[in-house]
């Protein structure tokens, strides 16, 4: 394993511009074994819509631009599935296969971002970070035992854009996984996995790798690859039980206590 430098990088990463960050933990370099990697939902979970159901409000004239209808989306719960989940539940009873939507991948993904940029315009007043979000992926990627990629169900562009808008891209250096890659979201941590692997140059067990959400299907693709998983109560949709009937690892209220959330995930 490659040393990181005073900031929590690897010594080939660049550098982000800007004041160098004081460190919280000790540099030492962890044996390989204890290294864990974070794969991190974004929606519910890093950040979070101002207004409940805004999705909609982008996908919809997508999918109508580019199939000719939306089919069933206005009536459909979406949290935490993936973005060609929801395109394929939604236009499934038009008569639209997986075949066919992946068939038109590349213009749903141009037509979904420029729908998306006109939503968002400069960002303000669309999304907001949850409490604690910003402390606690300073303090990982401090922490030489951690590192952090994004496996979401958001298409990649769209993931890049939300994570620009919030200020958060520095934290999240390693190669994810995304929406547009698959149907199931169970997919996405073996893909995340293999290219973190890749990149990292090392054999991680699945067990190294922790998927943090605030859903069941966070939880349920967590366990169908065998990393560990640990759920936030921050959704709109879910309750603590539905999370709890889940089992997961761990569960947290929310990221506001930052040394409950390292703690937690010392236990991981």
């Amino acid at each position: 394993m490659s040393a990181k430098d005073e900031g929590g990088r690897m010594k080939d990463e660049p550098k982000p511009i800007g004041a160098p960050r004081v460190m919280s933990y000790s540099s030492f370099i962890p044996h390989p074994s204890s290294l864990r990697i974070l794969l991190w939902d974004i929606d519910g979970t890093l950040m979070r819509s101002i207004r409940a159901g805004s999705f909609k409000d982008y996908t919809i004239p997508m999918l109508e631009e580019v199939f000719g209808t939306a089919g069933r989306l206005t009536e459909m719960k979406v949290s935490g599935m993936t973005d060609l989940q929801i395109v394929g539940e939604a236009l499934k009873h038009e008569g639209f296969t997986h075949e066919h939507i992946r068939e038109r991948l590349h213009e749903l993904r141009e037509s979904y971002m420029d729908a998306m940029r006109r939503f968002t315009g400069n960002g303000e007043d669309v999304f907001e970070v949850l409490p604690g979000v910003r402390e606690v992926l300073q303090a990982v990627n401090d922490h030489p035992r951690y590192q952090s990629a994004l496996v979401t169900g958001n298409i990649e562009p769209a993931a890049w854009l939300k994570m620009e808008i919030a200020g958060l891209s520095e934290f999240f250096t390693l190669p994810g996984a995304f929406g547009d890659e698959s149907h199931d979201r169970r997919d996405l941590p073996a893909l995340a996995a293999d290219r973190i692997r890749k990149h990292l140059q090392m054999d991680l067990a699945p067990e190294q790798f922790i998927v943090i959400g605030d859903t069941p299907n966070d939880i349920e693709c967590a366990k169908h690859f065998g990393a560990r998983s640990l759920a936030v109560d921050t959704s709109r949709f879910y309750t603590t039980n539905e999370l709890l009937d889940c089992k997961p690892d761990a569960l947290l209220p929310d990221f506001s206590n930052l040394e409950l959330v390292m703690e937690t995930l010392a236990k991981l």
